[in-house]
């Protein structure tokens, strides 16, 4: 089956600051379509960072359906996270997407799954697409023996991803809070 495939969007949670990074390519099989596609968003007058992986309409479904849920729960990113989650398993077409979900405010860091998972990573520190493991394992060496500046330690495990990970290119958009 042909599918679109790809991407890395890595985000960590720091000292109440959060960085998120995502490449821009977008593979179709084998072949790049696009270079420069934008991943990430701001939601909740801007107080909120997400990036999403997947199937691009499935990632879309899921990125709207959770800033609904933020502007309902007020920019609460923990009950907006739990209600859609528990949605998302009550409702068996939305149940069967393919994407997920990176969220983050200055004070938690979520994935999130289109099987209604919610995963808050114990290290603050989380990645997801098909160069993900590559991105996480750079990042946590870096904070590790590093005192990089967290936008620093995004773009250098971002550009490690893109080196190892064929569905992911060096373009990279970064967002702060």
């Amino acid at each position: 089956m042909d599918q679109f495939r790809g991407t890395t969007i890595l985000a960590i949670r720091r000292d109440d600051k959060v960085c998120i990074g995502g490449d821009g390519q977008v593979s179709y099989n084998s072949t790049v379509l696009k270079h420069k596609a934008k991943k990430l968003r701001r939601l909740y007058q801007n107080k909120i960072v997400a990036g999403f992986a997947g199937a691009t309409a499935d990632a879309f479904t899921l990125s709207e359906k959770f800033e609904k849920k933020l502007e309902q729960y007020n920019g609460n990113i923990v009950r907006a996270a739990v209600e859609l989650a528990k949605d998302w398993r009550s409702d068996k077409i939305l149940h069967k997407l393919d994407a997920l979900l990176i969220v983050a405010n200055q004070e938690h860091l979520f994935i999130l799954s289109g099987n209604g998972d919610v995963i808050e990573p114990d290290d603050d520190v989380a990645a997801i697409g098909s160069g993900g493991p590559y991105a996480l394992a750079a990042a946590r060496a870096l904070l590790r023996h590093g005192n990089l500046p967290l936008r620093q330690v995004v773009e250098e495990s971002m550009k490690i991803a893109s080196e190892i990970c064929i569905y992911t290119n060096s373009e990279i958009c970064i967002e702060e809070l």
